[in-house]
């Protein structure tokens, strides 16, 4: 058998584990060969290979970012994109396709699995947004790399006796800032499935003060405000899945606490760092079990379906279970981070 391997979508630590998972299981297991698509869904697209044997995956490990490449290209909105796609894999003798990415990779995915690709599924984002799956690799390393930030700053906040707002990712989902601000000791979080009171922040950044201490506000990049406005963009220019560019809310939070109490406000955009670097432990245990369970799925025929992580067991479920909805921060984990507010 041969087996395709793509990442698509925003890059994150521990996809070269998936890749060295499949790769050395499926050969020394099962003696299937393997090739790699360049740049996510644009790789079979244009029939863009790589090499992708036992020797390629050496080493590769520790590495963040993905040997393969990776892009937000949509086949779905590229005129016979699908047809392109099916005619590639044949003529590469292609009998299965794993797609390791996130809600946009894997949606392609599922409508091509619903077309008759052989195509088995690996969750990644460090928004850890996926549903199906407790745990996404990439979202660990991102929160460890936050919770750090948010321990460096702690010390700067104080000495200048100003507040920092650490602007993390998390478009529609919070758990990046959630997880490192309870981790990184901040004084406020604020996410996109709760929007919030700038007066009940700047409130809390005065009291804050009056115990002589300086305040740490995490933000999740897609927060809005409860008293109207939209997201804040850096740009209005679409990806190929309809997504505009988030950016701002930082920078915005703080002029609007500079201003309303008078105390010196600076942000810190962490953007793409939490992306990169190597994966942590934990993700690369995640990942590297997805590409061995992966590769399973595909040996034994049971296509259609995505790796999942429940408790700590890998399971499949559906491809489309882990794309229909956003897993999003349920109001009691935000509550109990409210206690420790103060």
């Amino acid at each position: 058998m041969k087996v395709g391997m793509l990442t698509g979508g925003g890059d994150c630590p521990g996809l070269n584990a998936v890749i060295r998972g499949a790769v050395r299981k499926g050969v020394s297991t099962y003696g299937h060969e393997f090739i790699g698509f360049r740049d996510g869904w644009r790789g079979p697209l244009e029939n863009d290979t790589m090499r992708l044997d036992v020797d390629a995956v050496r080493g590769i490990l520790p590495r963040g970012g993905t040997i393969l490449g990776s892009s937000r290209t949509n086949p779905f909105a590229i005129d016979d994109g699908v047809e392109q796609i099916k005619d590639n894999l044949a003529a590469n003798g292609c009998d299965a396709l794993i797609a390791i990415g996130g809600e946009d990779t894997l949606g392609v995915a599922t409508r091509l699995a619903d077309l008759g690709v052989n195509v088995v599924g690996v969750p990644k984002t460090i928004d850890n947004d996926l549903s199906g799956t407790d745990f996404t690799f990439g979202f660990d390393t991102a929160v460890n790399v936050a919770t750090e930030a948010i321990d460096r700053l702690h010390t700067t906040a104080e000495s200048h006796h100003r507040v920092l707002v650490v602007e993390v990712m998390g478009r529609h989902a919070g758990w990046i800032a959630l997880h490192s601000g309870l981790a990184g000791g901040a004084n406020i979080i604020l996410i996109p499935e709760r929007p919030f009171d700038i007066e009940k922040v700047c409130a809390q950044v005065e009291s804050r003060f009056a115990t002589h201490y300086a305040p740490i506000i995490v933000v999740s990049e897609g927060a809005v405000p409860a008293e109207g406005g939209d997201m804040s963009l850096v740009s209005g220019d679409k990806d190929a899945f309809g997504h505009v560019r988030l950016g701002g809310i930082g920078d915005r939070l703080a002029s609007e606490i500079e201003h309303r109490t008078g105390k010196e406000a600076r942000a810190v955009v962490l953007g793409h760092v939490q992306r990169g670097g190597v994966p942590t432990a934990f993700d690369r245990w995640l990942a590297t079990r997805f590409g061995l369970h992966a590769i399973t799925a595909v040996h034994e025929g049971d296509y259609g379906t995505m790796m999942a992580l429940r408790g700590t067991d890998i399971v499949r479920v559906p491809l489309s279970e882990g794309t229909e909805t956003l897993k999003t921060v349920r109001p009691e984990l935000y509550s109990e981070a409210e206690v420790l507010f103060g």
